[in-house]
């Protein structure tokens, strides 16, 4: 079970320097206010968590169904829900707010997100397979797939086969990140490395599950 979560939106990369100088780079990420919209019991749902709402949104942006679940919380209308485990989520209430110093320097992380979409793709880019020879005979398809399998038997592609399609746009989480700062004032906090999701992409962080 999770210690502590929130929801944020990737800022974008940058550098910053440690106290011997040393250049390190980092995903800033804008984390929360993020609000506790609902809550689950073990009495009533057989388990205990919280849902927590991140990002403003008018009202009428909002469909009847989402105003009729966010009504509890009164007065908070969020674009992003996102439910977690947490070991003190019984003690939380609807209405708590939680903020980007929940975490500090140095604690560990799972980073969740959505991949950029990259469109409709070839096995050379998707998967990383050779081309085919560029020698005479093979013609104008040399980023092709190439042979599909056995002829007579099984007379078939076999399932699992690494084919051209869709690339990007998958749930990725990158694990055990160290967090380098927090900036509570800011709602910022400054990841060492490269997390999932373009600019602006929304993401889920909580403290590892790794050990």
């Amino acid at each position: 079970m999770l210690n502590k979560a929130i929801i944020g939106k990737k800022v974008g990369m940058t550098q910053i320097f440690d106290e011997n100088g040393k250049v390190i780079p980092v995903t800033v990420i804008e984390a929360g206010p993020c609000t506790v919209v609902f809550k689950k019991t073990v009495e009533k749902d057989g388990y205990a968590s919280v849902q927590l709402g991140y990002g403003e949104v008018a009202e009428k942006k909002l469909t009847k169904p989402q105003l009729g679940h966010l009504k509890a919380a009164e007065g908070t209308f969020v674009k992003t829900l996102k439910e977690f485990k947490l070991e003190g989520g019984a003690e939380m209430n609807v209405g708590d707010v939680i903020k980007a110093d929940v975490f500090a320097q140095g604690d560990k992380v799972d980073v969740v997100g959505i991949t950029k979409g990259k469109g409709y793709a070839g096995v050379v880019k998707r998967w990383g397979q050779h081309e085919q020879q560029h020698t005479h005979g093979v013609g104008p398809v040399h980023r092709s797939v190439g042979s599909m399998g056995a002829a007579t038997d099984p007379s078939r592609v076999m399932p699992g086969k690494k084919l051209a399609g869709q690339l990007g746009v998958e749930q990725v989480t990158i694990q055990n990140l160290e967090i380098v700062k927090v900036d509570a004032e800011k709602n910022m906090i400054a990841i060492r490395g490269a997390v999932p999701g373009p600019k602006g992409g929304i993401v889920f962080i909580k403290n590892t599950t790794r050990v």
